[in-house]
């Protein structure tokens, strides 16, 4: 029962630090969202801790993802057997920590630069931080899909209430993108459950032998054991529009920069840190292990799109004056590079995707941060109004070149590993008789993505050089930082802020061992069957060829006939 308490109470106590926030007086709001910050992390901590399959999953005791706890259910609908189940694997629970980390994060970066409308400013950030921690936690559909949902609404306050003067077309943008595409993702959930419950009797246990047809791992199994080819790629269409909205995959993207550069800066670290890990993680929970006939079928195709992404935005990135909407742009490429990773199908790649939603999440984060913290004091993010901050703002400028590192994959820092395996996952992606993994992605893939990573390397060493090397370029505001107490260079408070971020991305530049060997399990896990599945799709492949090869000498008889070695492997 204390393990179920416990994953309640990471959504309850930044919703219970709302509530309070809501009572108490205005000048009280910030102290009781850090505390609130600080209690989910704490908490999340504790939760972690008693998480027992980091290291190894039993036969007995856990599912094969090693979701925990087992059993945690509390009836909501009974007449048609809805339950709230609550429960955490290794990547979840991850993810869970990387939220907990920002949420007392983001509430010491916002304590001078939000000055208006201030209680309700800390409760939209409470409210959020608990629904995308029910995304993550939730191991029923319904309860996925309401935190899903539930996100969008303090997200969409945030950039319309505290943002630029754009922020009202940023807001509805974001809303509608998002909230259209959670519409067809709805669709397909609707059908998948539908389909669940008239093969297995009805809704509830007690009609239909005791199945739970809202709860996630069996409707991934259901959906993986008998939709067929069609129904799989019309549910794989529906599913990936809603994710693919909030990753963002290209061509979906174009509501992110706009969104990043108008919200606060609480806004775009929650942007980039978590609400885009929605997404990748919904394709990680349902997509992939659910539907592996779509996948394989489209996984050329989605990985054409996240290449493209990958390439378009950082060229649009090299064009880039405005800081926040480079680091927005960048945001896209990164996710393209977990997508190829999850989409290359074999464990390398996996475990690279995974990996990467937890690295890129500590990068743009603490680059949004910084980037928010110069703004306040000099109001300025055009990249050529703006330079030789090394002069003035040694320590600021220490943390944005860190993290840009971070952000470009330097060795030894936590973006080089997840990088490095997604793009070695994508590589060996092609087939087992050339020394691969089955997959249907391959070498061309890799290599072209890896040209976004020089791109990347230029684009973010251009802004250091400009901004922080640069000639000495400081706008005059007279003493206007003095007045919300700040210093010239970054304070306590904000040094405070940063140093967590950096001394993790420090500890999976050096040593990722342990995340990689507790997000294995949950890897294999959801790539189950799939190498069988490429086989027999390279198998039906080599014998449409070997068909279309043996009419094409039927209809041309003076033609040279095949070699017969040659139709056997299916390569002329």
């Amino acid at each position: 029962m204390v393990a179920e308490v416990l994953a309640g109470l990471l959504i309850a106590i930044p919703l219970f630090a709302a509530l309070l926030i809501g009572i108490f007086p205005s000048k009280c709001a910030r102290w009781i969202g850090l505390l609130g910050g600080i209690g989910t992390l704490a908490w999340g901590i504790v939760f972690a801790c008693m998480y027992p399959y980091w290291s190894e999953i039993p036969a007995e005791g856990a599912d094969l993802a090693g979701f925990w706890p087992t059993e945690s259910r509390w009836s909501i609908i009974p007449m048609y057997g809805l339950e709230l189940e609550l429960g955490v694997n290794a990547v979840s629970m991850l993810l869970v920590l990387l939220t907990c980390l920002f949420a007392p994060l983001v509430v010491t970066a916002s304590f001078t630069a939000i000055t208006e409308r201030v209680k309700e400013f800390y409760v939209w950030l409470m409210i959020m931080t608990a629904s995308v921690i029910g995304v993550f936690i939730a191991r029923d559909v319904i309860t996925f899909y309401t935190c899903f949902e539930v996100s969008l609404i303090p997200a969409f306050f945030l950039v319309a209430i505290y943002g630029g003067p754009d922020r009202r077309e940023a807001s509805f943008k974001f809303f509608i993108y998002t909230l259209l595409g959670s519409i067809v993702m709805l669709a397909g959930f609707v059908y998948v459950v539908l389909r669940f419950a008239n093969t297995v009797g009805g809704w509830l246990p007690a009609d239909n032998g005791g199945v739970d047809v809202w709860d996630i791992d069996a409707l991934v199994t259901f959906g993986r054991e008998n939709l067929t080819s069609t129904e799989q790629a019309w549910v794989l269409l529906a599913l990936m529009v809603g994710f693919a909205v909030k990753v963002p995959l290209w061509p979906l993207h174009t509501w992110l920069p706009l969104a990043h550069n108008q919200a606060p800066t609480a806004g775009s670290v929650n942007f980039a840190a978590v609400i885009l890990k929605l997404g990748a993680y919904g394709i990680f929970r349902f997509v992939i292990p659910m539907l592996p006939e779509a996948v394989v079928e489209f996984a050329p195709f989605i990985g054409l799109l996240a290449v493209i992404g990958i390439i378009y935005t950082s060229l649009v990135c090299w064009a880039q004056t405005d800081m926040k909407k480079l680091i927005a742009y960048s945001s896209i490429a990164h996710m393209g590079f977990c997508m190829i990773g999850f989409f290359a199908l074999n464990p390398i790649g996996a475990q690279g995707g995974i990996l990467y939603m937890i690295t890129h999440g500590l990068s743009s984060g603490a680059l949004f941060i910084c980037i928010g913290m110069m703004y306040e004091r000099h109001h300025v993010k055009d990249i050529d109004r703006i330079g030789g901050l090394m002069k003035t703002m040694p320590v600021w400028s220490f943390f944005m070149v860190l993290f840009t590192f971070v952000s470009v994959g330097l060795p030894g820092l936590a973006g080089f590993v997840s990088e490095f395996l997604c793009l070695l996952g994508t590589f060996v992606a092609s087939s087992p008789t050339n020394g691969g993994y089955p997959g249907v992605l391959g070498p061309w893939y890799g290599i072209v993505s890896g040209v976004g990573l020089i791109l990347g390397a230029i684009y973010m060493l251009y802004l250091i050089g400009s901004v922080v090397f640069g000639r000495e370029n400081i706008p005059d505001h007279g003493d206007e930082h003095a007045d919300h107490g700040l210093s010239v260079d970054l304070n306590a408070r904000e040094i405070a802020t940063l140093v967590p971020v950096a001394l993790i991305c420090f500890f999976i530049g050096l040593y990722p061992s342990p995340i990689l060997r507790a997000v294995e399990p949950a890897a294999d896990h959801m790539l189950a069957g799939y190498g069988q599945t490429v086989l027999e799709y390279q198998a039906s492949d080599e014998m449409t060829t070997i068909i279309e090869n043996a009419e094409l000498v039927r209809a041309d008889p003076s033609s040279p006939a095949p070699d017969r070695k040659e139709l056997a492997r299916g390569d002329g």
